[in-house]
């Protein structure tokens, strides 16, 4: 374990995948664990995401998850299902502690993400039968990407529905103009009280108005009743 990013204890994971890597952001008085994965983008950090980590001074410790094609430094992420086996293999790590050497990450846990990170996040709150993650509270999404640039056909609302069916709370911060969904689609796509929209200027990412961004989150997690019973597995 060594200083990462800001001074993050940062650790290698083992999975099927090859290693994660986890970085973690801790709070002094700590009420739950914000997860958080990036994008398939070419750019490890991106300032949306950093700027969540911001959330360790209001009580919630942030971990930031590389998934492991990006610590093998490929350019292009493996495909969804393989995605979701590493994450969940990084969460059951974390879970379990498994000699990694990092203190317990308080409960209740929530997981976001950032576009392609944002859907694994959907896709793993849930279990086969529909029901939630054991452990999970609500789930962040950063630039939901709802479908490819230009082709509304191929929407995604279905993973995004995932968690808000499910009964969990789910935010999506989306851009104003992002071309793989903008906010009024994200809300005409998954009509459900539990999914909360929350528009910010921009394009793909919240980078322009990073308060709001960090507000929105704020709010969501204190929403959050203390400690289910399990964390995720």
């Amino acid at each position: 374990m060594r200083a990462g990013t800001a001074g993050a204890a940062e650790q290698l994971v083992p999975t099927d995948e090859g290693p994660g890597r986890v970085r973690v952001f801790p709070a002094p008085s700590p009420v739950g664990t914000l997860l958080l994965g990036h994008g398939a983008g070419g750019r490890r950090d991106t300032l949306d995401v950093l700027a969540l980590t911001s959330l360790a001074d209001h009580g919630w410790t942030v971990v930031l998850v590389d998934q492991p094609w990006r610590v093998a430094g490929r350019r292009v992420a493996t495909a969804p299902p393989r995605l979701d086996a590493a994450w969940l293999q990084v969460l059951g790590a974390l879970s379990e502690d498994e000699g990694l050497g990092l203190d317990p990450l308080p409960r209740p846990w929530v997981l976001g993400g950032r576009s392609a990170g944002a859907r694994v996040a959907c896709r793993t709150a849930v279990l086969d039968d529909g029901t939630p993650r054991p452990g999970v509270a609500a789930v962040v999404c950063v630039a939901f990407p709802l479908h490819p640039p230009g082709r509304p056909d191929r929407t995604r609302a279905p993973e995004l529905a995932g968690p808000v069916r499910a009964g969990l709370p789910t935010l999506v911060v989306q851009g104003s103009a992002d071309p793989f969904g903008r906010p009024e689609e994200v809300v005409a796509a998954v009509t459900d009280p539990r999914l909360t929209v929350v528009p910010v200027p921009g394009s793909h990412s919240a980078t322009r108005d990073l308060p709001a961004l960090t507000d929105a989150v704020r709010r969501l997690l204190a929403t959050l009743p203390p400690d289910p019973e399990d964390a995720p597995r």
